[in-house]
């Protein structure tokens, strides 16, 4: 294969980044931007793309430790840089001080921090009474059905960020984002539980690998 250096200016992974935004890359050209450069007769991108396959996609290979991405060092410490720098910048989109009416903000930050997890997390985004968000925990660990998420557990934590409404979601390791009767049910007794102190669930997102699933838009809470 070519040299990147030998390609059109516009194909450039890092010059087409820079004219039309990260957007427009591919996820081997993302990757090739880390990489930095070629080695053994493949090019950067050459490289993300065996990556890519030989890991089954983005989302495997993001999960991996140093040694098992086989990206080398300086690489895989670029790319969990910029991983930690995505979930940080999101965490200070939701919490500049505004109020949160934006469902698709709070959908990126939740995928962004529970995506990657290869079993269940129950997490919950607490606000106040304007939707401004005062804090984010991982409450719970495994199966999310009703004897893993505990009510009593969700209000403690409400009453201690004094919050006036919640958003919680959930990962799907199998990466299908569909809510299961069970995630419904646990909803639906949060809802009530929390009702009686007069705290508010906005929403519940599923998270899998495309875009989140909203409970609130499917008319589930």
């Amino acid at each position: 294969m070519s040299s990147i250096l030998d390609w059109p200016d516009q194909e450039r992974p890092r010059e087409k980044l820079r004219a039309r935004g990260a957007d427009a890359l591919s996820d081997a050209e993302l990757l090739a931007v880390f990489i930095g450069s070629g080695r053994r007769g493949r090019n950067a991108v050459d490289i993300g793309r065996d990556l890519l396959a030989l890991h089954g996609g983005l989302r495997p290979l993001l999960r991996l430790d140093e040694a098992g991405a086989r990206l080398g060092p300086v690489a895989w410490c670029r790319l969990q840089a910029a991983l930690e720098l995505g979930r940080r910048h999101l965490d200070a989109e939701l919490r500049a001080g505004e109020g949160l009416t934006d469902p698709a903000a709070s959908a990126r930050f939740l995928k962004a921090q529970l995506g990657d997890y290869p079993y269940e997390v129950f997490a919950c985004l607490f606000l106040d009474n304007r939707h401004r968000v005062l804090a984010y925990e991982e409450l719970f660990r495994g199966s999310i059905d009703g004897a893993s998420v505990h009510p009593r557990e969700v209000v403690r934590h409400c009453m201690r960020h004094n919050a006036a409404a919640v958003i919680f979601a959930h990962n799907h390791p199998s990466g299908i984002a569909e809510p299961s009767a069970a995630d419904r049910a646990i909803t639906l007794r949060l809802r009530d539980a929390l009702a009686l102190v007069d705290v508010r669930v906005l929403d519940h997102f599923v998270v899998g690998s495309g875009t989140p699933t909203s409970l609130a838009q499917r008319g589930m809470i």
